[in-house]
């Protein structure tokens, strides 16, 4: 309690410089925060538009022809549905967003288009996400660009396709590629139209990131499907998965290069007012020491109210960077505006971290200031 009303008179008697101390410490820790927030923030953001680019795995049957498949686009082998379940038997970590799909070049009415069919896409984490491409229902054609131009289709029609009725679920917008001439429905209609029931001639699928940049990720996914599927054989794509790749790591680089910088930053602010404040104090400490207060009562007093900055600043800078995050966050993070939100974990470890962080900072100047002969530092004043 002595200590405690010591401490307590210490910071009325310093406003400026405890004020001064809490304010670095608070920016500090509002900075943290604000940086974590919008880290984690920024990471799922990051994840969410490199798998916007597509699927950058391509599982097609082992007897495939790579001249044939590169020409045509797709394999003409074909290979069993019930594939795609081997993956979530074997827990198939390398992997996830699989979607099996059939594909052929066909004419319709005067023109080419390549029908795909294409089922719910599986994922393998059994999380609720959002799949990657759209949902194709039974009896609903998905036209692209070209094709929906070429035929004049608007969405809600109903046309004839290869001996059936089917309705046009959707015009989809122009792409630039070859996704402008297919027609998408769903995989069992297109098994039934092409006589092909059960059968599937791709599993498109999107490659779980790696964080070690020395490991080979194609011969670890090979070996992966070789203990899986060992009928097929994996395509990887590789401009996109290596800016996937790329983009993940620039983000986790820059977040481990900036928090040291900023922690050092703080601790030389906050020591550079611990030696201020007590080389400022030499007379005080002196005459305290000649009073008979003994060096621990006297560090006490200094690193208790070091430990006071510690946590005034932790729960104001937890306060301002969340608010900075949340009020920014939606801003920048625009596919994925929800994920911003307040990390009482930060709460918690800047209330365990700071005090000990400021603590540490005004150690060495508090050492060097109580343990000086009071009897020298009073002859020179």
């Amino acid at each position: 309690m002595r200590v405690f009303m010591l401490i307590l008179k210490e910071v009325l008697h310093r406003k400026v410089n405890f004020l001064l101390s809490a304010l670095g410490v608070v920016a500090a820790v509002a900075i943290l925060v604000a940086f974590f927030t919008t880290g984690e923030a920024s990471k799922v953001e990051t994840t969410r538009l490199m798998r916007d680019i597509g699927y950058n795995l391509r599982i097609i049957p082992k007897n495939t022809e790579m001249e044939t498949f590169w020409t045509a686009g797709y394999s003409e082998e074909t290979m069993p549905e019930e594939y795609v379940r081997r993956f979530l038997e074997k827990k198939a970590l390398s992997y996830a967003h699989l979607l099996a799909t059939l594909q052929r070049r066909i004419d319709w009415n005067g023109g080419p288009v390549l029908l795909t069919g294409i089922a719910s896409e599986v994922d393998m984490e059994n999380r609720k996400k959002s799949p990657m491409i759209f949902e194709v229902k039974e009896g609903e054609l998905h036209v692209g660009f070209e094709t929906a131009k070429r035929l004049g289709l608007r969405a809600g029609e109903e046309v004839g396709f290869m001996g059936k009725k089917f309705r046009v679920a959707s015009a989809l917008a122009e792409t630039g590629s070859l996704d402008d001439l297919r027609v998408y429905a769903r995989l069992s209609d297109v098994q039934e139209l092409l006589g092909l029931s059960g059968q599937i001639n791709e599993i498109k699928a999107l490659e779980c990131l790696c964080k070690d940049p020395n490991i080979n990720n194609l011969a670890m996914l090979r070996e992966d499907l070789a203990k899986i599927l060992p009928e097929a054989k994996v395509v990887r794509l590789e401009p996109i998965a290596e800016a996937r790749e790329k983009q993940r790591f620039l983000v986790e680089n820059t977040f481990a290069m900036l928090l040291p910088v900023i922690m050092v930053l703080c601790a030389l602010w906050v020591g550079a007012l611990a030696v201020l404040n007590t080389r400022e104090r030499q007379t005080e400490i002196g005459i305290l020491r000649a009073l008979g207060y003994g060096s621990r009562t006297i560090s006490s007093l200094f690193l208790g109210k070091a430990i006071l900055v510690g946590i005034l600043g932790a729960a104001l800078g937890f306060v301002c960077g969340t608010a900075v995050a949340m009020q920014y966050g939606p801003e920048i993070f625009k596919v994925t505006p929800g994920i911003v939100r307040a990390d009482y974990r930060l709460l918690i470890l800047a209330l365990l971290a700071a005090p000990l962080f400021t603590a540490l900072s005004a150690f060495i100047p508090t050492m060097a200031a109580v343990t000086r002969d009071p009897a020298a530092t009073l002859r020179v004043e």
